[in-house]
């Protein structure tokens, strides 16, 4: 028998992430923390993030308690435990009738010192998305420009409402700084507008990246895994109307941190 949860503290608290089958599972394993809880709607088995991969709950099951029928609906699961969250129009994945990828902000600012992709993909399902995001960041892994598979770099990059933010993804990187229309609002996950919302009081975002997109390996707060104040990374102040601008700041700042859908997924 497995007795994990029999040894936690009675007010310990596990992350729990939901996946359709075994395979969307498998296919996100570098995307999820250890210690995280894995629940299959599929065929409701759970499983829990190793180090080395996942291990199934082996634990039997009570009987099953039928939800009464006069029951409300059941809360959005968050980050912070169980919580009622106000109704959010769905995301369209078109972008007037033709295929577009998604730009949004994490839901708070951050230091240098950020587990960026696992965020971005943990904010995007709860926020009920389906398909995958990753941090708009060059890493030690990877740089910027290749982060939006190959394929679907000729689609026009939007906000969460669908309104365009650049043509398309190698736009951005054609040397001139990411220069956007600032008029044209960039959401966070929970539907906040990063530039004028005070919760990010400075309307900055990281990137580590030169214009064209690669990374800047003695400027990007240690590969995202330091807030000291004598690190440095490279970012750019949303009011000069670029993504890419080219400044340097103190890993201990706390700035706007950006997630890009990285393939076209369809409506259901």
């Amino acid at each position: 028998r497995n007795n994990i949860l029999k040894k936690l503290p009675p007010d310990f608290t596990l992350p729990v992430t939901t996946f359709h089958n075994i395979e969307g599972m498998l296919e996100k394993v570098h995307l999820v923390a250890e210690g995280t809880l894995i629940y299959l709607s599929e065929t409701s088995e759970v499983y829990i993030r190793v180090r080395n991969g996942w291990r199934k709950f082996l634990e039997t099951l009570g009987d099953l308690i039928p939800i009464p029928a006069d029951s409300l609906p059941p809360p959005a699961l968050s980050s912070h435990g169980f919580q009622s969250l106000p109704a959010r129009s769905p995301v369209p994945s078109m972008n007037n009738g033709k295929p577009a990828l998604h730009l949004v902000a994490l839901n708070l600012p951050s230091s240098g010192d950020i587990r960026a992709d696992f965020q971005c993909f943990q904010q995007a399902q709860l926020a009920g998305l389906t398909s995958t995001y990753r941090a708009f960041l060059s890493s030690h892994l990877q740089d910027l420009v290749t982060v939006v598979r190959k394929t679907d770099r000729h689609l026009p990059i939007v906000n969460l409402k669908g309104e365009t933010l650049f043509s398309n993804w190698n736009s951005i990187f054609n040397g001139n700084g990411g220069q956007f229309n600032i008029h044209v609002p960039i959401y966070s996950f929970d539907g906040r507008n990063v530039m004028t919302d005070p919760s990010w009081p400075q309307k900055v975002i990281w990137h580590g990246s030169t214009t064209n997109g690669i990374r800047l390996v003695s400027n990007y707060c240690e590969a995202w895994h330091t807030a000291d104040t004598g690190a440095t990374g490279q970012a750019s102040p949303l009011k000069m109307g670029k993504l890419l601008d080219q400044k340097v700041y103190s890993c201990s700042n706390q700035f706007i941190v950006l997630c890009i859908e990285n393939s076209f997924v369809s409506d259901p």
